[in-house]
Formats: structure tokens, sequence, C-alpha cells
């Protein structure tokens, strides 16, 4: 199994008012063709912004991309034309967005906005893009395709938006597929459903996924690794098993702390995180988790550590993993 994305030292910024944002602090990451890799951190930690820089979807200005490469086919799709990174696009990968109703325009019809990248990117004529857009309907499960594929957005429940999204990104076989939190907005048995018809499309067309998440629930039953993010920065990366079994970063051990677990004792409580995140604009020299550590030390505050080897095929930027290994065996 090849590796199908290579992305190395990715830096994102936006220049505002107040200050440059930094929002993706030298990120690197890699997906192997047919695995799933989960994205997963709080709100702000630069997991959209991520994909985005990925994508070149990320607005110049205010964005900036002043760093990084992303490798995928032999190419460097931070370096390629306008013309180029288009052919990509909704081709090759395929990005399904977390709110259906504002992804989706709301003046063209389901067969349109479908049909549009059949006929872009495949040359195929207005009946065989109909034809397929209706295969595709069927396929992510919306009953009576035939009947609805003239239907617009707002005809559409909630689910059934997002399995028009998913059926959109799917149209032309892509090789990854990018799905940026497209469970939010649902509830939980609608969510089961959407992941269901992922993990099923996956084993029959074979294409990789990056599936971003706040929700460690949602990734334990679908991911292959997981690289967990904070203030722009990855600071685990490791198997799904591994993260959940021995989490090394500080970080890591309080999400899955903060989150319900059905063996836990019925008197023990949830333990959030105390504080809150860096300031993006001033940020700090050390850790950018300091202030929210409970093993940090001085070495901490002055130095930031990288991404290295903890344990075997467990990556982990923190000076004292072990230390917080030795305190999770305790409990």
């Amino acid at each position: 199994m090849g590796t199908l994305l290579q992305v190395k030292d990715l830096r994102t910024e936006f220049h505002t008012q107040d200050g440059v944002v930094h929002a993706v602090n030298g990120v690197t990451f890699h997906v192997d063709e047919g695995e799933t890799l989960g994205l997963v951190g709080e709100s702000g930690c630069g997991k959209s912004v991520s994909v985005l820089s990925v994508m070149r979807l990320i607005p110049q200005p205010p964005g900036k991309i002043p760093a990084g490469e992303v490798m995928f086919q032999g190419r460097d799709l931070l370096k390629v034309d306008d013309e180029e990174i288009r052919s990509v696009r909704g081709n090759k990968i395929a990005m399904v967005f977390q709110d259906p109703m504002t992804s989706l325009n709301p003046v063209l019809t389901i067969n349109t906005q479908i049909s549009e990248s059949l006929e872009l990117h495949l040359g195929m004529t207005k009946e065989q893009a109909r034809k397929r857009a209706i295969e595709l309907l069927k396929m992510v499960g919306i009953p009576e395709a035939e009947g609805r594929i003239d239907d617009y957005p707002h005809q559409f429940s909630g689910g059934m938006r997002q399995r028009v999204m998913i059926a959109m990104a799917l149209s032309c076989s892509p090789q990854l597929l990018i799905a940026d939190e497209p469970t939010t907005a649902l509830d939980v048995t609608i969510q089961a459903q959407i992941i269901d018809i992922v993990k099923r499309l996956k084993r029959e067309l074979g294409m990789a996924i990056i599936w971003i998440t706040h929700d460690l629930g949602i990734i334990a039953g679908l991911a292959d690794r997981i690289n967990v993010m904070y203030a722009g920065f990855v600071i685990e990366s490791a198997s799904n098993k591994e993260i959940f079994a021995n989490p090394l970063h500080p970080y890591t051990l309080g999400l899955l702390g903060s989150i319900p677990r059905l063996d836990a004792a019925l008197k023990s409580k949830l333990t959030p995180i105390e504080g809150l995140p860096p300031d993006l604009i001033e940020m700090p020299k050390g850790c950018p988790f300091y202030d929210r550590c409970r093993h940090r030390t001085e070495k901490c505050a002055n130095e930031n550590p990288p991404l290295d080897l903890g344990a075997v095929r467990h990556w982990v930027a923190c000076w004292n993993w072990q230390d917080v290994q030795k305190a999770r065996s305790k409990q």
C-alpha cells in the first residue's frame, strides 16, 4: 500500500487588523492508499484550515500559505497552476463540507449540481451525466432517485442533503475523500447512517479518506490512524487502537477523559481540560499546551517539542510523555 498524499511542514496564516493569525504551524502527515485518517481536536485547532490549504481553497488574501509541500501523484499541489489544481479538485480529491445547506446552490436542481462535475471532468453528455447522477443518488440511499433528481436542496431534509453532498463528492470516483465534520449538524441516528454509507462506499470504491471531527466517539469506529491537532500543530499521531489504549500527550489524555464511557464506574466524573487554547496571534515560545498542562516543566515553557517517536509507531510532541504514560498507568 503506497502513500497517496504527503504533506510536509504546511503553514497557513491569516493577515487581520489585529495581527497575523498562525492557523497551521508546520503540519506534517501522510495518507496511504485506501486508509482512513482521522484529524481530531477542538474547534479552532487548524483541522479544516489544513485540508482547505491542501485543496488550495484558502482565500488569498487574507489567507497565505508561506511554506509547505503537498505531494499528490508526484506533483506539489501548492505549486501547480490554477487550471491543474481545478482538474484535481472534485476529480481526484473530493470534499464533503460540514453544512450541506450552505454548500449546495439553493437555486439549482440536484441534477444540475451533480452533473456539472461529470460533464467537466469526465466529458459526459447531459444525458449520460443525468443517468450517472441518478445512480449516485441510489448509491447513497436516496429513495425514488429518478423522481427526486430535479428537486432543489430545500426539498430535502438535512440528512438527505448530506447524502447528496456525498454523491457529488463521489461522482468522479476520487482517490481521496475529505470529510469535514459531515455529521455535526445531524441527529445521532442520521449520523450513524451517514457513517455507514461512507464505510460501505470506501470498501466498494477503495478510496482513502481524511475524516475531520472533534467527536472521538465517531472516529473510534472509523479511522485506521489518528492525528491529534492543537493550536495548529499535530501533537500526537498513531493507530486508532494505540491512541485510545495508550495516549501519550496530556492533551489527548484530556480529550479522552472528557467524554463519557460505558465501561466507567457510575460515580466517575468527566474531567474537563481547564483553561483556554493559546492566542494564535501571540503564539507562545514553548509548548502551546503549557498553560493547561498538569505535567509541565520549565523546559516546556521555553522550547516547543517536535513531533517525535515515543512508543513503537507512535509519535508525540511532548517532552514529558513518559511521565504522562506513568501517571495514566496508575489511574
